[in-house]
């Protein structure tokens, strides 16, 4: 389950900036062409922060549609997967425009630094 040391990743880079202060929420993107299961992120959140600067903070995830336009006709079209052909042309040229992000949108943070 690599979701586990994305969520470490997550969490490393959350505390780098919260700079010692408690992180209350955490709004993570998620594209659905990161390959990256939303709900495994959910699971392992709790485990990877405890005893860190983001224990029981809140994780919100924002899922991101994915998004390509075909290179032969220009076409723009949802898509679920790197292997759908253009609903248009059925060209199989698609340049990706959106759902690979994953990123950490927002944090919250304590209006003091965590003292512990």
């Amino acid at each position: 389950m690599h979701e586990l040391a994305i969520t470490q990743g997550i969490v490393d880079v959350c505390q780098e900036h919260a700079r010692g202060r408690r992180v209350l929420e955490v709004v993570l993107e998620i594209g659905e062409l990161a390959g990256v299961v939303p709900e495994s992120v959910e699971f392992c959140f709790s485990a990877v922060t405890s005893g860190t600067l983001l224990d029981g903070a809140r994780l919100v995830i924002q899922r991101i549609p994915g998004r390509g336009r075909c290179v032969d006709c220009r076409a723009e079209f949802g898509r679920s997967t790197y292997f759908d052909p253009c609903p248009e042309c059925g060209g199989y040229q698609v340049e990706v425009l959106a759902g690979e992000e994953l990123r950490v949108k927002e944090l919250d943070l304590d209006e003091e630094e965590d003292r512990s």
